[in-house]
């Protein structure tokens, strides 16, 4: 016999994935994980037996639980499961997939909705931020119908409004986590910033790109792809997050000038492929990084540093993405007061995704 394990699939901003309530997973985390692996189809590189869409932007798993923390409604645990490694990430963020966190809540009656909309007030167990999401809630119900449109997914749909509230320091617990803003790592000037997302930021002139490639072109240079990866291992270790040789964190945005009328152009890498829109969490940061200091993005950006620094525009392979940006980065106390974006979401289905007899038995 197959178990079933109640989930919902959701679209979140550029991403999807399998929802689930915690308490209808296992406690044990190796369980948990094996789970996840089989539910997803991995490692294989269609995830053919299982319901993930093959591409690190499709093999995304989000937990969530009602919150006991003061001031906060839910908890949401973020998952990556590697499409082609028997493997389950549960260090980095997801802002995409945040986007959905909200009407999921809702829905499953984590929330109570309210008339108009609904604030659902999130803590990311990942990375220990905590984000506003403000949902449409007309009539007391969720509605996935609206004008919002955001570059990289297709039509029109109601807006989800998040406020990054705590992010700096995400994983490493510093801004600059190795206290330095600019680095140089095999010749190559770097930037490691941790706003949301810990990411390396690379100057793409310095690695032979203009920076405004698509995200097939990038991926197509397997020369660029393993001298970057390179260049992201090193980093992780001078960033205090030891061997990153397994691990998606930290990401890596390629910088460069803006092309079109933006603040900064960035193709994120997740980290092994060139993201064909942006990361949320990775804008927060590239956006953050831009408002800070000597950093590579606040050079290519000429950004002011001084607050608010109001929309700042983050060019990416599939149009723009833009933050409302108000933080006091240059102190010794950096301040975030306001890191906000505009996501869109649906649910896709509901139902129990199968996990075979032989995973359960062998776990």
């Amino acid at each position: 016999m197959q178990t079933k394990i109640p989930c919902v699939m959701m679209r979140g901003g550029t991403s999807s994935g399998p929802f689930f309530l915690a308490r209808d997973l296992p406690d044990d985390i190796a369980l948990r994980d094996e789970i996840l692996i089989a539910a997803m189809g991995s490692p294989h590189e269609y995830q053919v037996d299982g319901i993930g869409g093959a591409t690190p932007f499709t093999s995304k798993v989000a937990i969530i639980s009602r919150s006991t923390r003061p001031g906060i409604d839910v908890d949401y645990l973020f998952a990556q499961v590697l499409v082609n490694e028997r493997y389950v990430d549960t260090k980095p963020n997801c802002g995409n997939m945040l986007g959905a966190v909200g009407p999921f809540a809702i829905e499953q009656g984590l929330v109570p909705a309210q008339a108009g909309e609904t604030t659902v007030r999130i803590f990311n167990v990942n990375t220990r931020a905590e984000v506003d999401a403000i949902v449409e809630t007309p009539n007391g119900v969720v509605t996935y119908a609206g004008t919002t449109a955001i570059d990289g997914v297709p039509g029109t749909a109601a807006p989800v409004r998040l406020n990054f509230r705590s992010a700096i320091g995400s994983v490493t617990g510093k801004l600059l986590p190795t206290g330095r803003p600019i680095d140089v790592i095999d010749g190559v000037e770097v930037s490691c910033v941790d706003v949301a997302m810990p990411m390396v930021l690379i100057p793409a002139e310095q690695v032979g790109k203009t920076g405004h490639e698509g995200a097939n072109e990038l991926d197509a240079d397997v020369a660029l792809l393993a001298r970057m990866e390179a260049i992201r291992r090193q980093a992780g270790e001078l960033m205090g997050l030891g061997d990153v040789s397994k691990s998606v964190v930290p990401k890596i945005g390629l910088m460069a000038r803006p092309a079109k009328g933006g603040t900064i152009s960035s193709r994120y890498f997740v980290p092994y492929a060139c993201h064909k829109a942006h990361a949320v969490t990775g804008a927060v940061c590239v956006a953050a990084a831009c408002a800070t200091p000597g950093t590579i993005a606040q050079r290519l950006s000429g950004l002011p540093d001084t607050s608010p620094q109001g929309v700042v525009e983050i060019e990416h392979p599939s149009g723009s993405i833009a933050i409302d940006l108000n933080v006091e980065l240059g102190g010794d106390h950096p301040v975030i007061h306001r890191a906000a974006l505009i996501r869109t979401a649906r649910r896709l289905f509901e139902g129990n995704v199968l996990i075979p007899e032989h995973v359960m038995a062998e776990a």
